[in-house]
Parts: structure tokens; C-alpha cells; sequence
């Protein structure tokens, strides 16, 4: 697989009146071709400035962006913009013109680029029923759903033949259904148009989704890089545990208790291993939190447990459940 980014070392510090602020602080990763690429963190956290990197929006203050192997610093005017025409963005605030029709609107990037018609009209339908809006190319933005808008954005997104979407927090503004909807929209779009895709988000669901490599984003610094499947089985740091674990605040209900956390496929979900534990070892944990989510197309289960306060019995416990080739962690 080809690179079609790869940071090395960026850091990028805002100055103004003499004071500086560092968004982001020697982050190094590559974004391979044909991959969905999820970069995550709360806000602040630098993950915005992050992609706007990508396509020179932000010029970084130390470091290199390669686009391809070419570092985009070095790039001239014409160069630049070369590159840009490659990379399509869509935003959480859909931009789309509000005084053109749907047709207009996907239409706007042929325009610019000096497409005539009928082959800008055409290709613009094309975009239309890719996204499945065909019947809505005369109407305004304004008589659309939310979802609607967005999938007039991703059409519009596409009609230049992009080599990269890029999509900042572009589901933020929908509800869960219609979140659902345009993910799956935009994973069928890379599998059959073969497009890198980079989602910019603070939500771990939209990573666990449909990103296949997820970097986590923390005040400024890489926190965490990964298969999203073995970060949410696994996370290391604790920007990232802060983003997989359950939500819910446990504390154990004596002060030597232990809190761990069990996660599962589909297929070690069958085996009853709560029960089996109590029947092969005698000993009891409290079910404290459990639920079920789709990683990577694959269901996966997670539960918080309270251990007994004995050592000795922590450690049957957790040795019990590692033999049986489930993940176990300590929640702090």
C-alpha cells in the first residue's frame, strides 16, 4: 500500500501578540491508499488543525506533510493547487450554496474547474445517484433533511474524482439514525471507488464503524495509533481508555476491591464464562456495566466487574478469564 500522507515530526504553534499556542507537537503517521483513517479527540485537542494540514490550509511549523511524497511545503502556487483539486472536504455545517438547487450545488467544483456542460450536468447526476438523490436535483437546500444536505455534500465532494475525502466531524450535526446512514454511505463509496477517506471526530462510535486505523489525538500529541479493532480490545493510554471504556463513573464498593473490564467477540460471547467461572474456580465478581457494539463490522462486548477484595482471589479471577482468550483490563 501506498502512503498518500505521511507526517513526520509536525508541530504547529499559533503565535499572536506574543503569545504562543502549540495545537499539535511532533506527531508522526501515515495514512495508507484505499484505507478509512480516523483521527479522534475532545475538543481542543488539535485533531481540526491536524487535518488542515493535510491539504496546506495550515502551514505547520516544524515538520514535514508529504501528499504522495510530496512535501507540501515545497510545492509552488500551481502545485498546490493541484494537489488541493485531489482532496475533497465535507463539514459538519454541509456549506452548500442555499440560492442553487441540489444539480447547482454538486455542479460548483466542475464550474470552477472550467467543466462544460452537458458532460458538468452529467457528471453531476452520476454524483446524485451515487448518494441517492436523483429525484431531489432541482429542489434547495433548504427543503432538505439534515442527512439529505449532507449527502448532497459528499456528491458535491465527489464530482472532482478526489483522490482523498477528508470529513470534519461531518456527522456531528445528525442524529444517530442518520449518522448511521451516511456512514455506511461513505464506507460503500470506499470500497467501491477504492477512496482514501480521513474522518476528523469525537466520537468513538463513528471510528468503530467504519475506520480501519484510528489515531487518537490528545492536547496536541499522539496518544495512540492503531487497528481501531485491536484499540478498543486493547488501549494503552489513557486518552484513549478515556474514549473505549464505559462512560459510567465505578468506583469498587470496598477499598480493596478491583475493577476490570472483559471484552469479547461474537463468538466468545456464546460461551457463559461468567457461570462457568463460578462452577470451575467458586468465585463471585458483580456485573457493574455491559453492553454490545459493531467494531469493524464485528460484534464486540465489553463488561465492567468488580473483583472480591482477596489478592489471591483477583488473580484466579483474571487468569481465569485471559485462559479463555477474552482481553482483560484494570479500570482506574
Amino acid at each position: 500500500m501506498a502512503n498518500v500522507f505521511e507526517l513526520e515530526h509536525v508541530t504547529k504553534v499559533y503565535r499572536n501578540d506574543g503569545n504562543e499556542f502549540t495545537a499539535l507537537e511532533d506527531v508522526s503517521l501515515q495514512i495508507e491508499e484505499g484505507e478509512i483513517f480516523g483521527i479522534i479527540g475532545m475538543s481542543g485537542a488539535g485533531k481540526s488543525t491536524l487535518v488542515r494540514t493535510l491539504n496546506r490550509l495550515e502551514d505547520v511549523t516544524e515538520g514535514t506533510v508529504r501528499f504522495y511524497d510530496d512535501d507540501l511545503a515545497s510545492l509552488t502556487k500551481w502545485e498546490l493547487r493541484q494537489v488541493r483539486h485531489s482532496i475533497s472536504m465535507i463539514f459538519q455545517s454541509f456549506n452548500l450554496l442555499q440560492q442553487r438547487t441540489v444539480i447547482q450545488n454538486v455542479e460548483q467544483p466542475l464550474r470552477i474547474a472550467g467543466v462544460r456542460n452537458p458532460e458538468r450536468r452529467q457528471k453531476a447526476l452520476e454524483m446524485l445517484e451515487i448518494v441517492g438523490l436523483t429525484e431531489k436535483q432541482n429542489v434547495y437546500p433548504a427543503r432538505l433533511s439534515g442527512g439529505q444536505r449532507q449527502r448532497v455534500a459528499i456528491a458535491r465532494a465527489l464530482a472532482s474524482d478526489p483522490k482523498v475525502l477528508l470529513c470534519d466531524e461531518a456527522t456531528s450535526a445528525l442524529d444517530p439514525k442518520i449518522t448511521g446512514e451516511i456512514l455506511d454511505l461513505l464506507k460503500k463509496i470506499n470500497e467501491e471507488r477504492k477512496l482514501t477517506i480521513v474522518i476528523i471526530t469525537h466520537e468513538m462510535s463513528v471510528v468503530e464503524k467504519i475506520c480501519d486505523r484510528v489515531a487518537i489525538i490528545d492536547n496536541g500529541n499522539l496518544a495512540e495509533l492503531g487497528d481501531v479493532k485491536e484499540v478498543f480490545r486493547n488501549p494503552k493510554s489513557q486518552a484513549a481508555k478515556k474514549l473505549v471504556f464505559p462512560s459510567n463513573p465505578f468506583d469498587p464498593s470496598k477499598p480493596d476491591g478491583k475493577l476490570i473490564r472483559l471484552v469479547f467477540d461474537g463468538l466468545e460471547a456464546s460461551e457463559p464464562f461468567i457461570a462457568n467461572l463460578v462452577e470451575q474456580t467458586g468465585k463471585k465478581v458483580n456485573i457493574l456495566s455491559a453492553n454490545t457494539r459493531s467494531v469493524g463490522g464485528i460484534g464486540y462486548g465489553q463488561m465492567v466487574l468488580e473483583l472480591p477484595e482477596d489478592r489471591e482471589d483477583q488473580r484466579i479471577i483474571i487468569n481465569f478469564f485471559r485462559n479463555g482468550g477474552l482481553t482483560v483490563s484494570e479500570v482506574n
